[in-house]
């Protein structure tokens, strides 16, 4: 078992954190909200004051935080603070040149590094079912891989550093059209009449089969788990979403990629956030294109 510090205790990270301890690990958490912090503590959770109490005698530094200028920041206060031989480890969803920064940083000092977006949601987070897309050299992926198992179904060697960010900006775009193809299709099924249930049992079978519509049909019936059925509670966050088509064109430009689907999902989820939406769940942009 090894010493853990988990930094960034919200949504995500306080379950994810929660799933490492109960493989019994010794976790200590921090985040700069107190609220976080609290939670984390009622939770059962060890947890800290400072980043650098938190750190201590650290074997591993797992860091869950909203955007790569947050990662950068506090990774180049940690990588002054962690024992020698530690491991670094970043789950944020960011953009890869931060990513690849973040490895550059960790290597200056002497660590190992492993970038790790995740995909599956509060529900995975919770139930340790997430997939991880990892990035780094294969001897750090060996490494971390207990730790991913410890909190994840499926993990995925993606390549060197930054591999897993653009894994899971390409997922994530793949998602979000789909999802909007999905609902447009349940929005003129109800121009035509047809019920919800009708064109769940053809498409669910047929050629509109696709994830965002077995698992997380965008109305409320045919899949009993998804967000639809609980007034669109997310699940994954429809602000979120937009953060990350956002990370895919900055990638499309920067790589010179042809991308204009993923340039108009991102248009339809920035007016949705716009509209006051940002904190229900993605599926939720039916409702927008239901018009």
């Amino acid at each position: 078992m090894a010493t853990i510090a988990f930094i960034g205790l919200g949504n995500m990270g306080l379950p994810m954190a929660g799933n490492l301890a109960k493989a019994g690990h010794e976790v200590t958490g921090f985040d700069l909200s107190e609220a976080a912090v609290e939670a984390a503590g009622a939770a059962g959770l060890a947890t800290a004051q400072s980043l650098a109490d938190a750190i201590g005698a650290a074997e591993v530094v797992i860091t869950m935080l909203p955007a790569g200028k947050h990662v950068l920041s506090v990774w180049s206060n940690l990588v002054e603070m962690v024992p020698a031989g530690a491991l670094l480890l970043d789950c944020s969803t960011i953009d890869v040149e931060s990513a690849r920064k973040a490895h550059q940083m960790a290597e200056e000092h002497g660590f190992s590094s492993i970038d790790a977006p995740v995909s599956g949601g509060t529900l995975g987070a919770a139930a340790a079912t997430l997939t991880f897309m990892a990035g780094g050299s294969k001897e750090a992926f060996d490494r971390a891989l207990p730790f991913l198992e410890a909190m994840g179904r499926r993990i995925v060697h993606c390549g060197e550093a930054g591999a897993g960010q653009a894994a899971k900006i390409c997922n994530n775009m793949i998602l979000g059209i789909s999802m909007i193809g999905v609902c447009e299709a349940f929005a003129l099924a109800e121009k035509l009449g047809l019920s919800h249930q009708a064109l769940f049992d053809v498409a669910s079978t047929a050629s509109g089969q696709c994830w965002s519509l077995t698992s997380y049909c965008p109305v409320p019936g045919p899949v009993p788990n998804s967000p639809a059925n609980r007034d669109y509670a997310p699940g994954f966050a429809a602000a979120l979403m937009l953060k990350d088509l956002k990370l895919s064109q900055e990638a499309a430009l920067a790589s010179g990629a042809a991308t204009p689907l993923g340039a108009e999902a991102a248009q339809l989820y920035a007016l949705f956030e716009k509209q006051g939406h940002g904190a229900r769940d993605f599926s939720a942009i039916i409702e927008m294109l239901r018009g």
